[in-house]
């Protein structure tokens, strides 16, 4: 009985492996250089990537559970379907899919909406699968906080409705349970979905006050200039993503992301903890730097 994750070296992926190896998990993890890859010991490499077929049926081989998570890309629906695909033909039936919450109210947001058709593809084909639905990861605002401390200023275009953000840690945690839960039952167990939340919801506003108390100093939220993120982004990624990224914002900014009824209450029965807050991983940042 194996597990395998893909997307094993990224935010998350990193997070999950470490979190099964710690419970004494088999594991295989899918990755494209296996000289740059450091996971705990016992945990097997399988060299390749999604679209190639052969290296997929080869990392598949012998696997009981699919962790599949993949990163934002062109042709990132392909690449899941195929992945689910070769699942399928290898006989497996415990599935976790990494996916995000609010798929169905972000219709032109491209990346949303490939996610939403992945589920739909599991729907539709009866596979059995834990669909996690994770809100903005705070993690996202790692790369930032220098901009915070050194300018005053909270430049992510959040909005004033709300995110109801969550830590990665707790998604990998989650995930892991999950891909364990599947893993050690007796049979295959119905599909679920899960919406992955953190403790509040906080608008730009609320963020620039926390970062303001953990810092010791006046952070502002200056508003939404959707058109000057997406510029900034352009100069770490590339077009078509810092596009993409807009439009997200774009519907933060409409919509927000919220949890619902009983979402938070799941999550801390499941983890058997409470849920990480963003001031804990404000803090976190600042005391590491």
């Amino acid at each position: 009985m194996t597990i395998l994750v893909t997307g094993a070296t990224g935010t998350i992926g990193r997070r999950v492996v470490d979190q099964l190896a710690r419970r004494g998990a088999a594991l295989r993890v899918l990755v494209r250089d296996p000289a740059k890859a450091r996971f705990p010991a016992g945990v097997a490499v399988a060299q390749g990537e999604m679209l190639d077929i052969a290296a997929m049926r080869a990392a598949l081989s012998g696997v009981s559970t699919l962790f599949l998570l993949n990163a934002v890309a062109p042709d990132e629906v392909t690449q899941a379907l195929v992945a689910l695909n070769l699942a399928r033909e290898a006989g497996i039936t415990r599935i976790v899919y990494l996916s995000v919450i609010d798929g169905e109210r972000f219709p032109d947001v491209p990346h949303f909406a490939g996610k939403l058709a992945v589920e739909r593809m599991i729907e539709a084909t009866g596979l059995n699968a834990t669909i996690l639905r994770p809100a903005y990861f705070m993690n996202n605002d790692a790369g930032i906080k220098d901009v915070v401390a050194g300018h005053g200023v909270y430049p992510m275009p959040i909005g004033a409705r709300g995110l109801a953000m969550v830590e990665a840690g707790d998604i990998a945690e989650v995930a892991a349970l999950e891909l364990l839960r599947r893993e050690q039952a007796p049979g295959p167990l119905p599909s679920t979905r899960i919406n992955l939340v953190g403790p509040e919801t906080l608008t730009g506003a609320d963020v620039a006050a926390i970062w303001s108390a953990v810092l010791g100093h006046p952070v502002a939220y200056p508003g939404e200039d959707l058109a000057g993120f997406e510029q900034t982004l352009r100069q770490a990624m590339p077009g078509w993503m810092a596009f993409d990224m807009r439009l997200m914002a774009a519907r933060f900014a409409s919509e927000g992301m919220l949890p619902q009824p009983g979402d938070r209450e799941r999550l801390t029965t499941l983890l058997g903890r409470p849920l990480r807050s963003y001031r804990d991983f404000a803090a976190g940042l600042v005391a590491a730097a």
